[in-house]
């Protein structure tokens, strides 16, 4: 039995209402999956905060129509598409899918969508190269971490240094004056 046009409608308001919520989108050819493959899919990729849509293409392609963020996704839809939508943790979430892909060896990574802009495959690969949030967050807690500390050593670094520099002027006014009455006395 075929979808409704009423189900199709849900299903395409369904598929918007993912879109505006994820920051990432890629396509995936999952022809050869079993459903229990499918669902280990899920199952590993929601944690990550993604999550694995099986539509149409027609479904999709009407989705994102008007959308200008989503458009480019459209160059990716051919044969049988899985869309995996990213709101969290893009890195995780496609390393978790080249885990499921080395494990299975039946999908491939067609293209993606980030910020309006088409990524290709060696693109999406290159954003599990960048730092996760925590890494960051933790990269910046150390910095503010480290600034007490070098502000302090620098402000005790002026007093020692001025107090060298005072202890000097003496000396150096006593060499100085003990040049100026050697000269006179020559």
């Amino acid at each position: 039995m075929g979808r409704t046009l009423a189900n199709k409608k849900e299903l395409v308001a369904e598929i918007q209402a993912l879109l505006n919520d994820a920051q990432l989108a890629f396509v995936i050819d999952y022809k050869g999956l079993t459903v229990s493959e499918i669902s280990d899919l899920r199952n590993r990729l929601r944690p990550k905060g993604a999550e694995c849509k099986i539509a149409k293409n027609t479904l999709m392609r009407i989705a994102v129509d008007g959308n200008e963020t989503w458009q480019p996704i459209t160059e990716f839809l051919k044969d049988s598409s899985a869309f995996v939508l990213v709101k969290e943790d893009f890195g995780g979430a496609i390393k978790e899918y080249q885990a499921f892909q080395k494990d299975t060896k039946k999908t491939t990574l067609r293209g993606g969508v980030m910020e309006g802009q088409a990524l290709n495959e060696d693109q999406i690969k290159a954003i599990t190269e960048l730092p996760t949030k925590e890494e960051l967050m933790a990269r910046l807690a150390g910095a503010i971490k480290a600034m007490p500390t070098r502000l302090a050593v620098g402000v005790n670094a002026v007093p020692t240094k001025l107090a060298v520099g005072v202890k000097e002027v003496p000396a150096s006014l006593a060499r100085a004056l003990k040049a100026v009455s050697e000269k006179d006395a020559a």
